[in-house]
């Protein structure tokens, strides 16, 4: 792919959605201490706000513009790109960032969550492309970035544990981007695409999916230890609440990769032109896996190896 941005983003307007916590944030971050002007949605504009605070506290030259949005509500995405056209004349970059995690089975799972999973990691890009192609193609260059997963190539998250919502939506992401290379290609070749692929990541998904799917609620905590066959009835409630906070604070202190080293690896290879964009260590290892057995891919002896390898690959060994 042709390098659109080969001398930065400095002077460039980017979008970000979900810019209030974790990669997002760090994009925003990164974009501004590099001169371009962001503007941000969250579904909690309070995280927009904070991020953007941030970025006038660290004195970077980019400015920042914040706006309440639910990506997987047209409306509200249409008027946040009503927002960015009253602010800047056109858009360089999209990152379509935001997202949220849960909805793991379709056999015996809550269709309600499911489908909220799906409207938001799937519909978000769809209706945040859709909203901001007009600007993007009065730029002189633009670029969009959808984020996909690993999930994107591998539709589970471990032996017996189904993860259809999120696993779909991120399928969709990956082709929806390989489709717009060649469309913007043949009918838009100022703009390009990329797709990103991130594996465990440091950041709050974890706990934003489980606040805006409602399963804080010690209620639902309770019914979801039924669902999995574990008795909860000794639990206080605020010992069910400490719980989860603890399985969010896990999930973002133990992965290999921080939020800031993502977004660094996503606009490095955003400038270097790539368009499928590996995301750690542990995302490359399963894409190779995945591509060298592909019909062995969910099978337990797949997930021996996986972990054999990433044992071995461990970088204090």
């Amino acid at each position: 792919m042709e390098q659109r941005f080969a001398d930065g983003f400095d002077g460039c307007v980017a979008v970000v959605t979900g810019g209030g916590t974790g990669m997002g944030r760090e994009l925003v971050r990164q974009l501004t201490a590099g001169g371009c002007d962001v503007a941000t949605c969250d579904v909690l504009l309070a995280n927009a706000d904070a991020t953007a605070a941030m970025c006038r506290a660290d004195g970077h030259r980019g400015e920042v513009l914040t706006v309440a949005a639910d990506v997987s509500d047209e409306s509200a995405v249409l008027a946040f790109a009503e927002a960015v056209q009253a602010w800047r004349p056109h858009v360089n970059l999209l990152f379509n960032n935001a997202g949220i995690g849960g909805g793991g089975t379709i056999v015996n799972g809550d269709r309600d969550q499911w489908e909220r999973v799906f409207n938001v990691c799937w519909y978000g890009v769809y209706f945040s492309t859709r909203a901001f192609l007009p600007q993007l193609l009065r730029a002189p260059v633009g670029h969009v970035v959808n984020t996909s997963s690993v999930n994107g190539f591998f539709a589970s998250i471990g032996p017996g544990m189904p993860h259809s919502a999120y696993s779909a939506a991120k399928f969709a992401v990956k082709g929806f981007t390989e489709a717009l290379l060649v469309d913007f290609a043949q009918n838009a070749p100022h703009l390009g695409a990329s797709v990103v692929m991130p594996g465990h990541i440091g950041t709050e998904i974890a706990a934003n999916s489980d606040r805006l799917l409602g399963l804080d609620d010690v209620g639902r905590l309770r019914a979801r230890y039924a669902g999995a066959g574990r008795d909860a009835s000794a639990l206080s409630d605020d010992e069910l609440r400490a719980r989860m906070q603890r399985r969010g604070e896990a999930f973002r202190d133990s992965a290999p990769t921080t939020a800031a080293e993502a977004a660094t690896i996503i606009l490095d290879a955003v400038q270097a032109g790539h368009w499928r964009i590996l995301v750690g260590h542990d995302a490359e290892l399963l894409d190779e896996l995945v591509r060298a057995d592909p019909e062995q891919a969910y099978t337990p002896g797949f997930y021996r190896r996986w972990l054999a390898r990433a044992e071995a690959d461990r970088p204090d060994r």
